[in-house]
């Protein structure tokens, strides 16, 4: 271990570590098509990610021109169930990611992901991509029980248990893209660190960040930067 100030760092998945906007576009496609509407383009989707599926649909079908809540019930399992089979078909790494990583993993420096996905389908779409080995833990927004996701603190405080940590006493940072992981991470009482690149909601500078980077290189020198002041 060197003298970096953090001894875990959690990611959020969709937005942060991965671009999953084109597999998602591509799920919902499928799913406006079989209730006889028409695509959306991928930049109209973006926006709909990173509050759940169910809000994810519930957007695209209003977008898309059918608002009936009995569309979304019915259309729901037909939008998981594709997406389940094809995690990991278009979810490329943001730029200079996995430089990063590589520089944690010589530091010794362990990493996790906390996201309000579902814990399996976030596990299967790191293995697909090839990055499961490389975090300690994966914390779905169905791992701590109904009420317990982001932007509560439950799962940022288990993060930090399964490394070895406490919660509290153990140095950790957050990096996210939206107002949850921010709120998470603060209701943990640990940094966060927020993407202008991911599946924004608002402007990147109202989520209340410690700190806000343009790309991954800069990731490191801004958590130093947290850390000394």
């Amino acid at each position: 271990m060197t003298d970096f100030p953090y001894q875990i760092i959690g990611f959020d998945l969709d937005g942060t570590l991965l671009d999953t906007s084109p597999e998602l576009t591509v799920s919902v496609n499928h799913t406006l098509g079989l209730a006889g509407l028409p695509p959306l383009t991928q930049e109209e989707i973006k926006p709909m990610v990173g509050l759940g599926a169910k809000h994810m649909l519930q957007v695209g079908l209003e977008r898309a021109g059918n608002s009936d809540p009995e569309a979304l019930r019915e259309y729901l399992p037909i939008l998981l169930d594709h997406y389940g089979e094809n995690l990991g078909s278009g979810s490329p790494p943001y730029p200079g990611l996995l430089d990063a990583m590589a520089r944690f993993d010589a530091m010794g420096v362990k990493m996790t992901i906390v996201t309000n996905k579902y814990e399996r389908f976030a596990v299967k779409l790191l293995t697909e991509v090839g990055l499961i080995d490389r975090f300690a833990c994966v914390i779905g927004g169905d791992t701590m029980g109904k009420g317990k996701s982001k932007p509560d603190r439950a799962p940022i405080d288990e993060m930090i248990r399964r490394c070895g940590g406490e919660p509290g006493a153990t140095p950790a940072a957050f990096i996210g893209d939206s107002i949850y992981d921010v709120m998470a991470a603060h209701n943990a009482g640990i940094p966060c660190v927020a993407v202008s690149f991911g599946f924004l909601h608002q402007p990147v500078d109202e989520l209340g960040a410690d700190a806000i980077i343009d790309h991954y290189d800069e990731f490191i020198p801004t958590l130093e930067r947290i850390a000394a002041q």
